[in-house]
């Protein structure tokens, strides 16, 4: 397979500044409707980029649970990699893509901690053996083999039966955007591409090139 002849013109929608809301979280859920509707498989799936204090960056996807004017919710073991290294540094940026409308967006900001009691309160909500895995397991730590961790949700079972509190280690990351770009592929790699940049409590909006 020759890697440089994969390609894909995009023809299915064009984005214009007249036709986008001025608001862009309005924006970002009017396509996260639009995504629902057309299908896509777990359109809440994102892209979560963190870095060390040193720059060392670091990926993966994980779920949006939240989404309103304070920003971007996902949940997660505090205790992680990406927990561990947004407590030292602050700021990430999130992609979402929507491979069957072609689309796709970023988002950049400052993340700070969802409140322990909205915390508590989606953890409550969860299926009961996701809330056993967050007390078994201490995420990105080292295991022996996988009938380490299968002991550890055991112990968990018994431990805790059907009334799984909260743990004090597992909760929710906010991402408050600085920067949203909305991405709509076009023909020819002459995509759209359009920037809301937050100034003061207004939002800037500009056109990048493709």
């Amino acid at each position: 397979m020759d890697l440089a002849d994969l390609r894909r013109d995009y023809r299915k929608a064009a984005l214009d500044e007249t036709h986008v809301a001025a608001d862009p979280i309005e924006q970002f859920t009017r396509w996260f409707d639009e995504a629902t509707r057309a299908g896509v498989d777990e359109p809440n799936a994102m892209a979560l980029a963190t870095a060390t204090k040193d720059g060392a960056p670091s990926v993966r996807m994980v779920l949006l649970k939240g989404v309103d004017a304070r920003g971007f919710a996902f949940y997660t073991d505090y205790r992680s990699q990406k927990g561990r290294e947004l407590a030292e540094n602050p700021r990430a940026e999130l992609c979402f893509f929507w491979r069957e409308l072609e689309r796709q967006v970023r988002v950049r900001g400052s993340v700070t901690k969802v409140s322990v009691a909205d915390s508590a309160k989606y953890f409550a909500s969860r299926p009961l053996e996701s809330c056993l895995s967050a007390w078994a397991s201490l995420q990105s730590s080292l295991l022996k083999n996988r009938i380490e961790l299968e002991e550890r949700v055991a112990e968990a079972r018994v431990r805790f039966k059907d009334l799984v509190p909260h743990p004090p280690h597992w909760g929710g990351f906010r991402v408050v955007p600085d920067e949203i770009e909305f991405w709509q592929g076009r023909p020819s790699r002459l995509h759209d591409r359009l920037r809301f940049k937050r100034e003061g409590e207004t939002w800037k909006l500009v056109r990048l090139a493709p």
